[in-house]
């Protein structure tokens, strides 16, 4: 048995990129950035922010390409994948996280309309859980 399984809260790094395949699939592109924060031996406050590339498809990328914007705070599920490639004939690897569920996790503005929540949580995946206790 394995299990490939990420969860992630953290701060869009910018707004996403958005684009559809040649075959009409949309693709969103963002990186999320998550802070560690702990006190050093020393008594130190320290502080460390690891940024992460998210993909996200189809219905889920629209949501996140209509609501998502630099800054936004989301929780995110998925997957961790390493792909490889050449360049200038040297391997190189690259590493991101496939979404396949989101949570929108900043405070609702004042003036959003009210298909935005119903929209959001139809459209996650089956493994979307409303009960997440954060």
């Amino acid at each position: 048995m394995s299990l490939n399984k990420v969860m992630l809260i953290g701060n869009v790094g910018v707004d996403p990129e958005y684009r559809t395949t040649a075959t009409g699939t949309a693709v969103v592109s963002l990186t999320l950035a998550t802070n560690e924060k702990w006190t050093d031996k020393q008594g130190a406050k320290q502080e460390k922010t690891e940024w992460h590339r998210v993909a996200m498809f189809n219905k889920l990328a629209e949501l996140a390409n209509q609501y998502v914007k630099k800054g936004s705070k989301i929780y995110i599920e998925g997957k961790i994948t390493t792909s490889t490639y050449e360049k200038n004939g040297e391997k190189r690897y690259s590493t991101e996280i496939i979404a396949n569920s989101m949570q929108f996790l900043d405070s609702k503005p004042k003036d959003s309309e009210p298909r935005q929540k119903a929209q959001s949580n139809s459209q996650f995946g089956d493994d979307f859980n409303d009960d997440i206790p954060f």
